[in-house]
């Protein structure tokens, strides 16, 4: 018998999921099947993050039949020890809270990184843009995707999504080198040479000739 019931709030699943879906959709713009196809990916993402942040602690549920006593819950329905990471090391109520707070934290990253070259990219009107945020790297509208993505995992780690989340990296991976081809055919050698500069993901800051 459990003591509380914190979950079942399939309004807070719905509204994340189009809060979260809206606003990928918003920087991240698809126009052709395949890029339909890839933000198809995220949505199932969020889907099953936010499922069981509100609606039904699927994993914890999971690991207490499999494990029983041996992993530590005392109340698998208490919302706090929905926290996969914190209740597995059985970590304090407070510790949980401030991994959320981290988790948090890197998503605002990803969404300054989205929100810059989202911006670059529309203010340049069709012209290569190899300054400003593009300057460190060439993709950081989707290097903000997937530190959003870190950051739920960080605030609310669960069994599907923590299998799915390489899934959803490769998609966008492959859609961003699909997306320089296109790039490349277009601005040719200036494209060339900036990809020889510029990571396409992770920025390199020790590089002299990079700047903002």
């Amino acid at each position: 018998m459990h003591e509380s019931y914190d979950y079942g709030i399939w309004s807070m699943v719905i509204f994340n999921v189009i809060l979260f879906g809206a606003f990928v959709l918003g920087f991240i713009r698809p126009k052709k099947k395949y890029e339909w196809r890839t933000l198809g990916v995220f949505l199932a993402f969020i889907i099953a993050l936010f499922t069981e942040m509100y609606g039904f602690p699927l994993t914890i549920y999971v690991l207490i039949s499999l494990l029983g006593d041996k992993v530590g819950i005392a109340d698998p329905f208490q919302h706090v020890n929905g926290h996969l990471l914190g209740t597995l090391f059985g970590a304090p109520e407070w510790a949980k809270l401030i991994i959320c707070q981290i988790g948090g934290f890197v998503m605002l990253i990803g969404l300054f990184l989205m929100g810059k070259g989202w911006r670059q990219i529309h203010e340049a009107k069709g012209e290569l843009v190899t300054d400003g945020i593009y300057a460190f790297i060439r993709h950081p509208q989707y290097s903000g995707l997937f530190l959003i993505t870190i950051g739920m995992l960080i605030q609310w780690p669960t069994l599907i999504t923590l299998l799915m989340w390489p899934i959803l990296m490769y998609a966008y991976h492959r859609l961003a080198m699909r997306e320089e081809r296109a790039v490349e055919a277009q601005f040719g050698e200036a494209y060339r040479q900036y990809k020889v500069r510029v990571p396409a993901f992770i920025p390199r800051f020790n590089r002299q000739e990079v700047t903002v």
